[in-house]
């Protein structure tokens, strides 16, 4: 009786952590380049004296779905989008170089040009300065030029050039922070053939039907499993009025 209880103990525990995972990819719906969390189920067998026979749930995230979403344009200047395969380089609150496709940049506090979320872009040669009254553009292999607000418009000057990765999927790992990073924990060679497009944003590749599917189907388990337990529970009441009979 007690494997029924913990199977379907660990059973509802997981299925309670994939409707996190559900609840959160929803939560990212309207998130530029947000990347949909995958989640699956598995069973593990107990190792240790007496416990052969037992196993349990277990929910793992085996990756993200790094599929392409669809591209929205905005006509803002410091809006840019991975064209196909590819990332942006960026620098993580720890420090290290980590991976997004969400191309909302902004110009912070220090001068430099960064993501919406407050995380540095990294250009091939590190953070990218942006110079006071300047008009910004991003060319489609990532080069940033300045060009003076006021005076002669011929005096451009190029402040860099953005670091744009393309590596195999495989080497890629979710972070907690939502970004990613090598399984390595290495930087990524820049790749210039990765191509943006200026002006434009991608939308989050959550599929909004299939999610609240998953959503359903998960509430739905986690039912199941409660009842096992009570199935479970209500089956030891019944044979320990019949041991209190027989004895």
């Amino acid at each position: 009786m007690d494997k029924l209880i913990y199977t379907a103990m660990t059973g509802a525990k997981h299925t309670a952590l994939r409707q996190d995972i559900v609840a959160n990819n929803l939560a990212n719906l309207s998130t530029n380049g947000f990347r949909a969390e995958m989640a699956a189920f598995r069973t593990a067998p107990l190792v240790g004296p007496g416990l052969p026979t037992r196993a349990y749930a277990v929910e793992s995230t085996p990756g993200a779905d790094l599929s392409v979403g669809a591209l929205q344009q905005t006509g803002r200047e410091l809006d840019i989008a991975v064209q196909g395969r590819g990332w942006l380089a960026v620098q993580a609150a720890n420090g290290q170089e980590r991976y997004t496709r969400n191309g909302h940049l902004v110009v912070n506090n220090e001068g430099v040009l960064a993501t919406a979320n407050g995380q540095v872009l990294l250009g091939e040669a590190g953070p990218i300065a942006i110079p006071a009254d300047q008009q910004i553009s991003i060319a489609d292999e990532g080069t940033v030029t300045a060009t003076p607000l006021t005076g002669a418009k011929n005096n451009a000057v190029v402040l860099g050039r953005l670091k744009l990765v393309n590596p195999d999927d495989q080497q890629l790992q979710r972070m907690p922070d939502g970004l990613f990073q090598l399984r390595s924990g290495q930087a990524a060679d820049a790749d210039r053939a990765v191509r943006i497009a200026s002006g434009y944003l991608e939308s989050s590749n959550v599929n909004a039907v299939d999610q609240l599917v998953q959503m359903i189907s998960a509430a739905r388990q986690f039912e199941t499993n409660l009842k096992l337990i009570q199935l479970a529970q209500q089956n030891s009441q019944k044979g320990d009025q019949l041991l209190a009979q027989t004895g």
